[in-house]
């Protein structure tokens, strides 16, 4: 006989707290977005307002974590202690790119040398998975799958066809092949991508931003097994086969609230945005210093009137509007500081790392890979990933996108690496300088690269050579 009874058990979960959801949505938004971001807020909040003492337009002034001026003063104001962020990025996240060369700067403008990304998510996909340490053959399979994934996220071809397709071509033994490289993806940014239905999408969301959470790791078997539980009408249902107290499945319902049930949206804008660099690089005393665009945000604080209004008596219902508002202003602060640290820190490492290129350009770009960045500040790669996207740093050389630093290795004569940009780089130079009679044909670029004691097959050649848009020796001579 069952006999019921209260036992009281001590255990652990993360949960997604709600700063921390909107330091991680802040950390994806561009510079453009940010700003609107910030004005929206402004709107809504009257406890949060713009300091009057802002830098005078084009100022650039070395900064640190400590200049990212955001007060969050309130004099005596009690604030609530769960408004402290004690968690990381890590906590929850388990091409073509803006680029400008080194010639044509006598005649071209800044202006001219700015351009701006035309991101799609399978571009965005395929430059994780470049950057992998995935096997060539492995490589192949996520190109395939990335292939078959529409517009929203979503995996159009079954894997048993994407199994026929590539078995005779790679020699695979078993279709688990192609899912182990799914499952890859689906934990790429942006987390999801590539699920066949919309239950496996926020199956996979659930398991991967709140791994620790029981409550979630539940319901994502039970949402993937039966994503028709999800519409409204079934929500009775729901509750029932996970057994929830009505308390706890409001937290289910919050948690499915975060999630997105189209992975692929965010790349489906088609208006032009306009870049405004997030930071600065120059050279000073001989060393490369990095600092914030000062006027990439307004400097941010409490406003002292209506936080002095909490100090007097009023209303219930006035004091409870302005505590409630006056923490949404400090997370919203702390969000945006938590920003800029990050992209200040991962801007730090690509610029330690690239220095050659700022110094001499393309050709002395060094591999560089998502992983060398996240193992550096103790992070995950979907996170550097999110911190570099329509992230843009200016330098001597123009404005890049901070993506434009990160490029696979290929083997050279020595046993070394060399980046594939500089390979590009060097590419397009003999191109630029041979016998417009005569043009080199792509085994001919092979062994001159060769010479120059980089080994790479000629296809890569042929591959590096269609991405910088150069037709084919045959056809560069009929242009003559």
């Amino acid at each position: 006989m069952i006999k019921q009874g209260l036992n009281i058990g001590l255990g652990q979960s993360l949960t997604m707290t709600p700063q921390l959801q909107q330091a991680i949505r802040l950390l994806q938004l561009s510079t453009a977005e940010l700003e609107q971001e910030i004005q929206d807020t402004l709107d809504s909040n009257p406890l949060l307002e713009v300091k009057s003492d802002q830098p005078e337009s084009g100022a650039v002034e070395k900064s640190d974590t400590k200049d990212v001026e955001v007060s969050s003063e309130n004099s005596e104001t009690d604030i609530p202690s769960e408004m402290d962020i004690d968690a990381n990025w890590d906590d929850i996240y388990s091409d073509y790119s803006t680029h400008s060369s080194k010639e044509d700067i006598s005649t071209t403008t800044v202006l001219e040398k700015t351009y701006t990304s035309s991101d799609t998510l399978q571009s965005h996909l395929r430059w994780q998975i470049s950057l992998s340490q995935l096997s060539d053959s492995d490589k192949v399979i996520a190109e395939a799958i990335i292939d078959a994934i529409d517009e929203r996220g979503y995996l159009t071809t079954p894997t048993s066809s994407l199994y026929a397709l590539l078995k005779d071509q790679l020699l695979l033994e078993s279709i688990e092949e192609i899912e182990s490289i799914l499952a890859y993806i689906h934990h790429l940014d942006p987390t999801g991508a590539g699920a066949r239905t919309l239950g496996e999408c926020l199956a996979i969301q659930l398991q991967v931003n709140y791994p620790a959470n029981p409550l979630a790791v539940k319901a994502s078997k039970l949402i993937k097994e039966k994503p028709e539980l999800l519409e409204v009408k079934q929500h009775s249902e729901l509750k029932k086969q996970l057994k929830l107290s009505p308390l706890k499945f409001k937290e289910l319902i919050e948690l499915l609230r975060t999630l997105n049930p189209h992975p692929g949206s965010s790349f489906e804008s088609d208006e032009t945005e306009y870049i405004k660099p997030d930071v600065y690089v120059k050279k000073s005393k001989g060393d490369w210093q990095v600092f914030l665009n000062p006027n990439g945000s307004p400097n941010l604080q409490i406003n002292d009137f209506y936080a002095d209004l909490l100090m007097s008596k009023g209303k219930s219902t006035d004091i409870k509007y302005l505590k409630s508002n006056l923490q949404q202003a400090n997370w919203f602060i702390k969000s945006i500081q938590s920003r800029n640290h990050t992209i200040l820190r991962v801007t730090e490492l690509i610029v330690e790392h690239q220095k050659a290129f700022l110094q001499y350009g393309n050709q002395a770009m060094r591999p560089m890979i998502l992983r060398d960045i996240a193992e550096r500040l103790g992070m995950h790669e979907s996170s550097i990933s999110r911190a570099t996207t329509r992230k843009y740093l200016h330098t001597p050389r123009g404005i890049f996108e901070l993506k434009y630093f990160f490029s696979s290795q290929v083997a050279t004569e020595s046993g070394g690496g060399c980046s594939s940009k500089a390979i590009q780089s060097m590419i397009k130079k003999l191109i630029d300088n041979e016998d417009l009679k005569k043009p080199l044909s792509d085994n001919k670029l092979t062994t001159l690269l060769k010479e120059q004691g980089v080994k790479v097959a000629r296809r890569t050649v042929a591959k590096y050579r269609e991405a910088l848009n150069i037709p084919a020796s045959h056809e560069r001579k009929a242009m003559v």
